[in-house]
């Protein structure tokens, strides 16, 4: 099965990146990274400390997070019901960001995600991919973009939503979701020693017949 994974900074867009390249090739995208918010999604709704191990360690033994496929898109559920637009607020990255430093939270989703590409050929996108995840993947790709064109994206993404915030809020927040993941002491965000590094600063259709370029030539 054919794995690819694709890591990089929030912002920086991996997962439209990731869901193109799934299209051309054929293959499934997962991301991961929504999986992660919707466990903090959980910790909010249930009123728990995203930073405090214990606490949603025992959360995690009374919910339920799974992902499907539905008309070529990804669904994720908790508890049985579609999480949607609620995670992707700044609040739910930094529980995201929270959540993802807690060994139980990565054991309790790994599985499911390594599971999943046994299975399928797939690519997956998010921050420790190709150096946790699957460090096996046949192409490792690591996105960069320009850190204020980064908070310009995600801003008018957050607006085109109905979130009202500023360039200047994002940017921070960035920052520090940034700080956070390349420091935390479990599956810190960095780049797999053998990943490609991708600037997807410029024209984006670019940017995806470099990958694919990549990909088939690893491949072939």
């Amino acid at each position: 099965m054919l794995k690819i994974a694709l890591d990089g900074p929030s912002g920086a867009g991996k997962s439209t990146l990731a869901k193109e390249i799934a299209k051309r090739l054929g293959i499934t995208y997962l991301d991961t990274g929504a999986l992660y918010r919707t466990v903090g999604l959980a910790a909010k709704l249930q009123g728990v400390d995203p930073a405090d191990a214990d606490q949603v360690g025992k959360m995690l033994s009374v919910i339920t997070v799974r992902v499907e496929l539905e008309n070529g898109s990804q669904v994720v559920y908790l508890d049985g019901e579609p999480v949607g637009d609620r995670i992707r607020t700044p609040e739910m990255s930094m529980y995201a960001s929270r959540v993802s430093a807690i060994p139980a939270v990565r054991a309790f989703l790994l599985d499911t995600q390594r599971d999943f590409a046994r299975r399928n050929p797939v690519i997956m996108d998010g921050r420790d991919i190709g150096t946790v995840i699957l460090p096996d993947a046949d192409v490792k790709f690591y996105v960069t973009v320009d850190p204020t064109e980064r908070a310009r994206r995600r801003l008018n993404e957050l607006l085109a939503k109905g979130i009202e915030t500023t360039l200047d809020e994002v940017l921070a927040d960035m920052k520090a979701r940034d700080l956070a993941d390349s420091t935390r002491a479990v599956a810190p965000a960095v780049k797999a020693p053998d990943a490609i590094e991708l600037d997807n600063t410029g024209d984006f259709d670019e940017t995806v017949e470099r990958a694919l370029s990549i990909i088939r030539e690893r491949t072939k």
